[in-house]
């Protein structure tokens, strides 16, 4: 289950890459037991030539000591932190990886905007990559890169379809399984109240369509000079 922050940072780093005219994709599997990149960016350059970047996010001191394989296959390979970890782990990134710092927005300038940002927050350049060769052939990646991006819109296509795709059944198992996270002194976290909540409003108004329509009838009975 991906934190939170972990998100913010997904959300932050997918439209810093759109701005830059690359295309993003999240948690391409590599061959040859290379791992799992987070992110990984393709953009077709000027010149013809494909520049590929990778990007591992990193939250924790923990997660960036993690056994999982960083997966710095593309010609430039970047940790995204955010600021507090980067300070703690400065001295532990190689040479020729770069750093990028996530910076949450400002909850006072945010109430204040006249838009809503896209993202949480935004990131900064804090080491510039240093260019590498490919570590897995350009077409492995380009065919697993598409591999991904079908899987995410096939996931949009499923939300798109909303729940009618669900049986009773799963939608019931799903529903108890999330009980355990239930928030007694936040009910308007919790997914089932706001579904009841719905529910009782959508009956609300149509009852109270049902009684409209009735009073009409009536009315119309008592006047009939006023059909």
């Amino acid at each position: 289950m991906k934190t939170k922050l972990t998100l913010d940072l997904e959300r932050t780093l997918y439209e810093y890459c759109r701005e830059t005219g690359a295309a993003p994709v999240e948690e391409v599997t590599m061959p040859d037991d290379q791992g799992i990149v987070d992110t990984l960016s393709y953009q077709a350059l000027p010149s013809g030539d494909i520049e590929w970047r990778c990007y591992e996010l990193k939250v924790t001191k923990s997660d960036f000591h993690s056994q999982a394989k960083l997966s710095f296959v593309g010609h430039y390979n970047y940790f995204v932190l955010p600021l507090k970890l980067y300070k703690q782990v400065t001295d532990e990134i190689p040479a020729g990886i770069g750093v990028l710092i996530y910076r949450p927005f400002n909850p006072t300038m945010l109430a204040t905007a006249t838009e809503p940002p896209l993202t949480p927050g935004y990131l900064t350049v804090a080491r510039s990559p240093r260019r590498q060769p490919l570590q897995v052939p350009a077409t492995e990646l380009t065919t697993r890169f598409i591999a991904s991006q079908a899987r995410e819109v096939y996931k949009a296509k499923q939300m798109a379809t909303g729940l009618k795709q669900y049986h009773t059944d799963q939608l019931y198992h799903e529903l108890k399984r999330r009980h355990q996270h239930y928030d007694i002194y936040d009910p308007d976290r919790n997914f089932y109240d706001q579904f009841i909540e719905d529910t009782e409003s959508t009956a609300v108004t149509a009852l109270q369509s049902e009684v409209d329509a009735l009073n009409l009838e009536i009315y119309q009975l008592q006047h009939p000079e006023k059909k």
